[in-house]
C-alpha cells in the first residue's frame, strides 16, 4: 500500500505542500489568485515548529488500524480495504467529530468556514499518481513510498 512518508530533517518548513494541497483542492489551475487566508479554502496538512526549532510535517497517516474510521458512528470515515487509504465521505458526516478526537496525530481537524464537516487527506485520488504535496516539495521531505502493512 501506498503511505506518504515524511524525513522531517530535510523540511525547510516553506509550507510548498499545504499550498500545493490548497491549490489541489480549489478546483482552478496555478497558485495565481490562491487565497492563503480563506476559510472555504483549507490544507489538509500542515507544518508546525518545535520546541527545538525544527520543523514537523504533519500529514494523515492512512494509519494500518485508524482510531477515526473506527470512533465514526455515521460510515462517514472507512478503512479502503483494496488502496489502504483513510477515505471520508461528507455527505454522510454527522458532524460529531469523534474522528478528530481519536485521531492519535491531531491531524484531523472540523472545517474553518461552516464546522460542519472534517478536512482530511484524500491522498489526491483523483489527481493520478502522487500527491500534490509531493510533487511540491522541494527538497523531498515528502515522499510517497510503498509499505506492507500488518
Amino acid at each position: 500500500m501506498r503511505r506518504i512518508l515524511i524525513d522531517s530533517e530535510k523540511c525547510l518548513g516553506c509550507k510548498n505542500c499545504s499550498i500545493a494541497c490548497m491549490q489541489s483542492h480549489r478546483g482552478e489551475d496555478g497558485v495565481a489568485g490562491l487565497n492563503l487566508s480563506s476559510q472555504e479554502l483549507e490544507s489538509r496538512n500542515t507544518v508546525l515548529m518545535n520546541s527545538k526549532k525544527q520543523y514537523k510535517p504533519l500529514f494523515c497517516r492512512h494509519c494500518s488500524k485508524p482510531g477515526c474510521a473506527k470512533s465514526c458512528m455515521s460510515g462517514a470515515m472507512v478503512k479502503n480495504p483494496e488502496t489502504g487509504l483513510v477515505e471520508y465521505d461528507y455527505e454522510k458526516c454527522a458532524a460529531c467529530f469523534m474522528c478528530v478526537m481519536n485521531c492519535p496525530f491531531g491531524v484531523l481537524k472540523p472545517d474553518r468556514a461552516s464546522g460542519t464537516y472534517v478536512v482530511k487527506c484524500d491522498f489526491c485520488a483523483d489527481k493520478g499518481s502522487n500527491p500534490e504535496c509531493v510533487k511540491n516539495c522541494p527538497t523531498g521531505a515528502i515522499k510517497v513510498e510503498e509499505v506492507t502493512t500488518v
